[in-house]
Order: C-alpha cells, then structure tokens, then sequence
C-alpha cells in the first residue's frame, strides 16, 4: 500500500473544465441486490456463460489456503495456487486468437518481444471475501454517497463508496478508495531495468495512515483520507531525504500537500504543485507521480469515459511474485518480468478512459484503466503520449491479505515501450519482512512536519 501523494494547485480554469453533473444514490430496490445477485461491493455474483469466469463463493474469510500466517508479523506471503498448471498459454504466435481479451498494451508486448513474451492463464479464483463492516459500509454507501463538487470530492463512509456505480467518476471514485490496509510500515524496493539488461535500485521505507479504513471507527469522508511518510534509504546519494505526504477526500476543499526533508541541508520544505505527471522518485524517468496504483489524485485534467464491463486477462492472485524465496535476478529479466512468476486470470473488469482536456497539461494524452470487478483495484493500463501513440503499459499484481481481509496491491511493473526500459515497483521479496499491516497505533498526529524534521533530526 502507497499512500504517497502530492499537493496541487487548482486553479478556477482548471475547476470550471469540470463538467457540471449530478450524481444520485441508488434506489432501495437496487441496493438489495447487494450480497445476493451481486458481492456486496458490487461485482457479478455469477460466473459467466462460457464457465470460464466462475461463480464468486467468497469462501474465506481473513486466511488464505496454506499460508499459516502469523496476524500483522510481516510474513511473506505463500502461493495457494502453486500447483495449479496453466489453462492457457499465450505467446506472440497465437495471441490474436486471444486479442478480444488483451489489452492494446499486452498485445505491444507481444509484437515489441515476440521471442520472450508470454501470459500464462491459470484458472480464476473468487473464493475470498470482505468483512461484514465492508459489506455493512458499501450498502449503506449506495443508498447515500455521492460525488460532489463536479468530480473533485466525494461525500460518504470512507471507501466502498459506489458498489452500483452509475458514471465513470464514480467509478473512479471506487479506485481511489477501496477498503484496505489501514496502516501499514514497510521497506520497498524499486529497481529499474534498461533495455540493455543493466538496472539501478532504489529503496524507500514508508509509514502509511488511511484512517478511512480503520474497522474501529465509522469514518465520514471529511478532511484526509490518508498520510504517509518515507524515507529514502537508496541509492546512497539520496539516503536520509524523506518526505510527507497529506491526502484528501475533496480536492477543491482540501490541497493534497506534500513536505519533503533534505538530508544534506536538514531542511524542511513545503512542496507545492508536487503531483501530476512529475516523475517519481527512484523509477529513473519511467513513472509519473500519478501513476502509483496506475492513478491517483485530483481527476481535473481529463474527460473521464465509463467504457462498460468487459472480460479480460489479467494479473489476479499474483502471490507467485511476492514469495519470500524469489529473488530479483530471476524474476527481473530483461525487457520484462520473468513470466514463469506472473500469473494472469480471465475476469470481468470495469474499464474506464481518461482523455486529456484541451488547454490541460500530462505527459499522456490518453489513460486506459482496468478494474478488476471483485476489488475495485485498478490492475492494468494503457497510457498513451499526446499524439495518441500506445506509449506505455503497466500492470499491478494484487493478493488476498490477512492482515486485512482485503486485496493488497503488490509488486508492479511499468513498461516503456519506446525505450525498451521498465520499472518494477513495491517489491519486498528479498527484504526481511513484507509489509506490516495493521499493527500499532499510527495515528494522524504523528503525520506532521514537525515529525519530519524530527526524523531529520
């Protein structure tokens, strides 16, 4: 879990671009369908007719098959589905037999690396399930919550705002705030790959907030939705720089704001306009900031396009990629992920487009998200520059957590499809532990600048 974000700065151009719509709650009779028809988050509660989406069954609850998990230790995860052999495999001589149910960007991967590229397809599973309280939240959430201030905010419980979405912000909407870790330390490792074979490492450590899915509470979409602090510990000219990052429900009421610390002047500075298509940290030029999750922040330089629901492979269940026992020089080859670790499942996926509005700034002109329907986690995208050339493609591997009894999104991958170059995000294979969820009492006080020059100190 990533919860660093930046500031912006909003200007009335920018807010007025928005378009003015309204957003309605759904109706009783629609709201029923919830826990029966549909999981009680939103998706199809029935496989597809082909039998090849099975039927969610929901049949775990806070633990997954083999993995004998110590609660909020930082254990590596186990792979349930270790001996699973692939159903289909697709490489570059068959793929459009398949391409109904690629994206634009795996179909580049196969036409850029036709020699090396492959998706294993094992079968789907869609057997874990959310928490009563989620359950209880996301039904109170489609008869009340609504989007507000054309886009830029939502009013509702925390997360699991839209399980009915009715527009394409809502969906969104549904991206920026599922139901997951609360809290979360962890030491991540990102190392970029070029196209030569050669790659550079960093590594930060991060201590995240998201009160918003505290089971404890009742969280109101007010104020911040989460904080995060991290500390550069690679590379080495870089170690010590930390910065801090606040989050909010409503970004015309509330500025994302970020802090950074510099190790070498002991400063503390405020970052303004920190955001947007501002290269993150450590990824060498390959990841924008709003990128992390594939988007986040305030939605106002794009027209946002709900394109419906549509049944695709994608990486599901990828525990394969954050075993302990893995390590980066055979799962990070060149070019690409090794595929013997990358596991892809067939699933229903809201898709959803953003095309960049006319007077508005980013480096990509146009974004093609994926949403896995059972999480509301984006998984998959498309980014394209601004001449509508496929550009980048990018993908996030998410796993049932314990800790949390919700998806985590885990290790990521941004490929560069000009350069041949691609970042690999958010590991912690070859680390001591993996993330520690939900241990401890962070709480949003310890989030203050004053507690970064305190750490400088």
């Amino acid at each position: 879990m990533i919860y660093r974000r930046a500031s912006i700065a909003l200007t009335l151009t920018s807010i007025l671009a928005l378009p003015a719509v309204s957003f309605a709650a759904v109706s009783p009779e629609e709201a029923e369908k919830l826990g029966k028809e549909l999981t009680c988050v939103g998706a199809e509660q029935a496989g597809n007719a082909a039998g090849t989406i099975p039927e969610y069954t929901g049949k775990y609850l806070g633990k997954v098959p083999g993995w004998n998990h110590v609660l909020h230790s930082g254990g590596h995860p186990v792979d349930p589905y270790a001996d699973e052999k692939p159903r289909v495999v697709i490489t570059a001589a068959n793929y459009k037999e398949h391409a109904a149910n690629l994206s634009a960007g795996q179909q580049a991967m196969f036409e850029k690396y036709p020699e090396t590229f492959r998706m294993e397809v094992y079968p789907s599973h869609r057997d874990y399930r959310y928490p009563e309280f989620v359950c209880e939240r996301a039904k109170q959430n489609a008869l009340t919550a609504k989007v507000v201030n054309d886009g830029f905010g939502v009013e509702g419980i925390g997360h699991s705002l839209f399980p009915i979405p009715k527009s394409a912000i809502e969906v969104l909407w549904n991206h920026q705030l599922p139901y997951r870790d609360w809290n979360e330390e962890s030491t991540r490792d990102i190392i970029t790959v070029n196209a030569n074979g050669t790659n550079a490492h960093g590594r930060t450590n991060g201590l995240c907030l998201a009160p918003s899915n505290n089971p404890n509470e009742t969280p109101k979409t007010e104020g911040l939705s989460a904080y995060c602090l991290t500390i550069t510990v690679l590379p080495a000219r870089e170690r010590g720089n930390a910065s801090l990052a606040h989050e909010p429900y409503n970004y015309l009421t509330s500025s994302r704001t970020a802090w950074s610390y510099n190790a070498g002047t002991r400063r503390v500075r405020l970052a303004p306009g920190y955001g947007y298509d501002q290269s993150l940290s450590g990824s060498g030029g390959a990841m924008t900031i709003d990128e992390d999750r594939l988007f986040n922040g305030a939605p106002d330089r794009y027209n946002w396009e709900l394109i419906g629901k549509q049944e695709k492979y994608i990486p599901a269940n990828g525990y394969r990629t954050e075993v302990g026992d893995l390590k980066y020089d055979d799962l990070l080859t060149k070019n690409h992920a090794n595929p013997d670790h990358i596991r892809y499942e067939l699933r229903r996926v809201w898709v959803l487009e953003a095309t960049l509005k006319e007077g508005s700034r980013h480096l990509y002109g146009k974004r093609r998200m994926y949403l896995d329907e059972d999480t509301w986690h984006t998984v998959m995208a498309d980014n394209y520059d601004s001449r509508g050339n496929l550009w980048k493609y990018a993908f996030v591997n998410t796993i049932y957590h314990p800790d949390m009894s919700a998806w985590r999104s885990g290790s990521s991958f941004y490929h560069d499809l000009n350069t041949g170059n691609y970042v690999a995000y958010n590991l912690t294979n070859e680390r001591r532990q993996s993330a520690i969820i939900n241990k401890g009492d962070m709480k949003a006080s310890d989030y203050t600048p004053d507690r970064l020059r305190a750490i400088g100190r």
